[in-house]
């Protein structure tokens, strides 16, 4: 049996990746360009619907300028917040 997608990393994950990609101007097409990526996955992924590989994690972390370790750092941050709200 399948384990379900941990809501709130994918929350996270979509929350980091949309505030970055705000910052540096850039549509979900233009996102999904720069990381060799489908405009439909990237829009599912900031809508914490699927969950990313480790393959299209380094993508994304690359075509938003930012080194994976940070980008995964803010993520797992982001998500630690996320499971604390749930909790109150």
């Amino acid at each position: 049996m399948r384990k379900p997608p941990d809501e709130p990393l994918l929350k996270a994950l979509a929350a980091v990746m949309k505030e970055r990609r705000n910052q540096l101007s850039l549509s979900q097409e233009e996102l999904a360009h720069l990381a060799d990526l489908n405009r439909t996955f990237v829009g599912k992924l900031e809508l914490a619907q699927t969950q990313p590989s480790l393959t299209v994690l380094f993508a994304l972390a690359r075509a938003l300028e930012v080194d994976v370790e940070k980008f995964v750092a803010k993520v797992a941050s982001r998500a630690a917040k996320e499971r604390r709200s749930v909790k109150l």
